[in-house]
């Protein structure tokens, strides 16, 4: 087993071929931990909230998870930078394989909210490490990359595999089976880590450890009131309760902000946040994540409430979506230094996942299945574009001990932009079905039956809509005809939120333009000129 080693620049990597490889085995055990969990659970969310009822809690199950990430992602970016990365990589392996377990064995949706959010505790740790632990063990940027392409991979597996197997588990095993799975995946990823992972720390004198707890009980209460603000405004309008709620998110978030930046190790380095060089990077990754969340958490429901899919037919259509991501990184690490300026990779990236988005919602659900994910394959393509060209660029403009830092950061943004495009897509979903429902039932003058329709838990369960539809028929109304325009009101707002994303995608399109151009290896293989 590796001892405690100071990180030094010793040419290319750290260590021999052999123990680069095992030690990466490690790693990539752990991307595929995260990716497998990411991917899956999308696909099984629209049967969970059938069973265990409470749709007002399903962008909960996503958010609490992404709340409790983009706290612990910068605490532990930086404090591996300071005290190694194995430790806390190995305490992440343990809180997210036992919350896996807590959260299959959740017997309601609250329940399984609160499980969410330990998993989140363990995914942030996880996310803030590893791919700074890949820059630990590579100084050289060009073999870097060749080793991302090793994680990616992995990456992409997890992501290959996660949405089908997420929908074949949930159709004929139970959706437990999606949270347990992590359980043997996780024993893999503690051996390997523990085993062949070196203690990798920087030799700083004077190193203090003096842990933001105030930050990170603010950013809490942030982006906790901001969620519920942006779930009760639409149904409510300004309130006292919206209204309170508005006026802590703009008092915590001054707080933050002048907290912050007279702190040492700052939960949001705000001068970081602020650097003109990396401002339109993690603008960027915000973007990027509220696009890519949004499409993740709402397209199953999509494709299972809207078009009537079985959840294996609908975790086969979502996987080109995951699968584009880890596709769009390893073209990107191949290509990057290969080009003049790896700002390029950006645009295509951004203008692709836009032009994707939409496509989805001009499409009517009769298409053939190769259509849809040729759609969900190109956005998946045009992200993982984004994602992991600006970690390139991020860890090629900042200083060497501002590694963790910059790529935690940039993680826990892309994380907090995927809360945002989940909890705002779920909040424009359940105001504008509830209008639609409405509209609809008023015009078969059946608005008595609006509880029935109430919440789109509805459209999923089949035996549900079989006795509703008996009930509406034995009280003399067109059963079918009435499930179909409930049908037709989640498909449309789910449309609107998937314009909200490529909305998204075009901005960062926008903000592409003001990234200082960025060259990885490619002056290094040009000939020299006078």
């Amino acid at each position: 087993m590796a001892t405690d080693t100071d990180i030094h620049d010793q040419g290319r990597q750290l260590l021999p071929f052999r123990e680069s490889v095992l030690a990466m085995l490690g790693v990539a055990s752990v991307s595929m931990l995260i990716a497998l969990d990411q991917t899956i659970v999308g696909t099984a969310m629209p049967r969970i909230v059938s069973e265990l009822k409470g749709f007002d809690l399903y962008a909960w199950v996503a958010t609490a998870y992404m709340l409790a990430s983009v706290i612990t992602i910068p605490i532990f970016g930086r404090l591996g930078d300071l005290f190694g990365r194995k430790p806390f990589m190995l305490a992440a392996i343990l809180v997210f394989t036992v919350a896996s377990v807590l959260c299959g064995i959740a017997t309601n949706m609250l329940f399984l909210v609160i499980a969410r959010g330990l998993q989140g505790i363990g995914g942030g740790i996880m996310i803030g490490t590893v791919f700074a632990t890949v820059a630990d063990l590579f100084p050289d940027p060009k073999l870097r990359l060749r080793w991302l392409v090793f994680v990616t991979s992995a990456f992409g597996f997890a992501n290959l595999v996660g949405p089908m197997l997420g929908g074949m588990l949930t159709q004929y095993g139970g959706w437990r089976l999606v949270f347990f799975v992590n359980v043997p995946v996780g024993v893999v990823a503690l051996f390997f880590v523990r085993s062949f992972l070196p203690h990798l720390h920087q030799a700083r004198e004077g190193a203090r450890l003096r842990l933001d707890w105030v930050g990170a009980f603010v950013v809490a209460v942030t982006f906790g009131a901001l969620q519920l603000t942006i779930e009760l405004l639409p149904k409510q309008g300004w309130t006292s309760s919206t209204i309170v709620l508005g006026a802590i998110v703009a008092v915590c978030s001054l707080t933050l902000f002048f907290w912050e930046k007279r702190m040492g190790y700052p939960i949001i380095p705000v001068d970081m946040l602020l650097d003109r060089k990396l401002g339109a990077l993690f603008a960027m990754s915000l973007l990027g994540g509220f696009a890519l969340f949004s499409l993740v958490f709402y397209v199953p429901l999509l494709f299972q409430g809207g078009y009537a899919m079985s959840p294996h037919a609908s975790g086969t259509l979502i996987t080109p979506l995951l699968l584009g991501t880890t596709v769009g990184s390893v073209i990107n690490n191949r290509v990057v230094t290969r080009i003049r300026r790896a700002n390029a990779i950006i645009y295509v990236g951004f203008a692709l996942a836009a032009f994707a988005s939409l496509a989805v919602v001009a499409l009517k659900g009769s298409e053939p299945h190769l259509v849809w994910m040729a759609c969900m394959g190109a956005s998946g393509l045009g992200l993982g574009l984004v994602g992991t060209s600006l970690t390139v660029c991020s860890q090629q403009i900042v200083a060497r001990d501002h590694l963790g830092a910059a790529t935690a950061l940039l993680q826990s943004l892309r994380t907090f932009g995927g809360m945002l495009g989940t909890v705002m897509t779920g909040a424009l979903l359940g105001h504008l079905y509830t209008m639609g429902v409405h509209r609809s039932l008023d015009s078969y003058q059946a608005t008595q039956w609006f509880k029935s329709f109430a919440s789109p838990e509805l459209l999923v369960d089949r035996a549900e809509q079989a006795a509703l539809i008996n009930r509406l028929v034995s009280a003399g109304h067109a059963g079918d005809a009435m499930m179909n325009s409930a049908r037709g009101a989640l498909v449309d707002s789910i449309h609107v939120g998937l314009v909200v994303a490529a909305v998204a995608a075009l901005a960062g399109l926008c903000l592409a333009w003001f990234v200082p151009p960025v060259r990885v290896g490619y002056l290094e293989a040009q000939p020299q000129r006078g």
